[in-house]
């Protein structure tokens, strides 16, 4: 707004205009990059569970040079596209910026955020764990099944408690 302009409306008017003009998806496209950054520095690089190809059937196994050659590799796109993600969440923040799109609350943006987050969690662990079988949240246990369904769960978790959260950005 420029300097000595007006404001129109009650309060409630001009927080009802900022929500319908406030950008929803740069917090959500930037929740599936950082909820793959997420898994594939905590999981992969520093608890070393399961890398990108672990429990790919016939692959080569993550205790062999080979093995861990390929998994470094295929980690190294994993990282790459969420890096995307995050750089064109971004860039969709910079546009909406530009375009004088009003910022939401932080509780939206935080919650959008979560959204992302959980959705990421859902796809890779429905996709990856499951229907591909490519590698489960622990590949260096047996029955792998348990720590899937609790990666599921913390998806579901995230989505429903980061819609709360931008939802209540309103109230």
């Amino acid at each position: 707004m420029a300097t000595g302009a007006r404001r129109s409306g009650t309060p409630t008017e001009r927080q009802t205009v900022r929500e319908r003009t406030a950008p929803k998806a740069p917090a959500f496209v930037m929740g599936l990059g950082l909820g793959g950054f997420v898994d594939g520095i905590l999981l992969h690089q520093i608890l070393q569970w399961h890398h990108m190809l672990s429990g790919a059937p016939g692959g080569e196994s993550m205790r062999t040079v080979v093995g861990l050659e390929a998994n470094t590799l295929a980690d190294g796109f994993f990282h790459l596209a969420t890096w995307f993600l995050v750089a064109g969440g971004s860039w969709l923040m910079l546009r909406a910026w530009q375009q004088g799109r009003i910022a939401p609350p932080w509780r939206a943006h935080l919650g959008m955020l979560l959204v992302g987050w959980g959705i990421f969690n859902l796809v890779e662990g429905l996709i990856d764990h499951q229907l591909l079988g490519i590698h489960h949240v622990r590949d260096d246990l047996g029955g792998p099944l348990g720590w899937d369904l609790g990666f599921l769960a913390l998806g579901a978790v995230l989505v429903v408690g980061g819609f709360a959260m931008a939802r209540s950005a309103r109230a």
